[in-house]
């Protein structure tokens, strides 16, 4: 229920700060949003943390949730003075990608400075995978190759295979039913395994066969 009630909150926020126009500050009802959003934000945060960057949480960075959280918020509170989202998914939508920039931005760093670990480490397989001094040639694809999926077969992906959202989880956070969950997951990894099929070696092989 206390999901639900978010829910019904931000979009409340979200369609106040749709009917802001000329001189009227929009920052107090974007703080507001953000305020009533922070526990399913730190989630995200948690999440995309945990399965796609643990590398950040060890030394000698020792990020934690809350420090991304708060990054992530100021972030927001910037890009929402011209972008406005018009739905609670978009709204997330918005969050997931700079979430995503921060931690990206903090590897980045990081790898600047020394030459650590994965980027993507202990990531899902399905998801990119990096070497040691940065991304590597195959990895760079795999992240383009994910950025190049239809909005909705991106958004679906990103939340269950790289955050670790169950379906059910990202159903209700998108505001659809889990079998369209199931089957925007299926449609990104068939176009992925498409784009990406010269990278496995058996398939490629398989394919040949086939065609011979």
């Amino acid at each position: 229920m206390d999901e639900l009630r978010t829910t019904a909150a931000v979009q409340e926020y979200l369609s106040e700060l749709a009917g802001v126009h000329g001189n009227s500050p929009p920052e107090p009802i974007i703080r507001a949003l953000l305020a009533r959003a922070v526990e399913r934000l730190h989630l995200l945060c948690a999440n995309l943390l945990r399965r796609s960057y643990p590398r950040l949480s060890r030394p000698p960075l020792n990020l934690q949730t809350e420090e991304v959280l708060s990054a992530v918020v100021e972030r927001l509170l910037k890009a929402m003075r011209q972008t406005r989202p018009e739905t609670v998914r978009q709204f997330f939508g918005l969050a997931n990608q700079h979430i995503r920039w921060e931690l990206n931005d903090l590897a980045r760093r990081l790898d600047e400075q020394k030459q650590p670990g994965a980027l993507a480490e202990g990531m899902h397989p399905a998801a990119p995978q990096s070497s040691g001094s940065g991304l590597s040639a195959n990895a760079s694809r795999m992240l383009e190759a994910i950025e190049g999926l239809p909005e909705p077969e991106r958004e679906v992906f990103g939340l269950v295979r790289i955050q670790g959202m169950s379906q059910a989880e990202t159903a209700e956070l998108i505001g659809v039913s889990a079998k369209t969950i199931q089957r925007r997951l299926n449609r990104g990894l068939m176009l992925l395994a498409d784009m990406l099929a010269d990278l496995d070696p058996e398939a490629h092989h398989a394919g040949n066969d086939s065609a011979g």
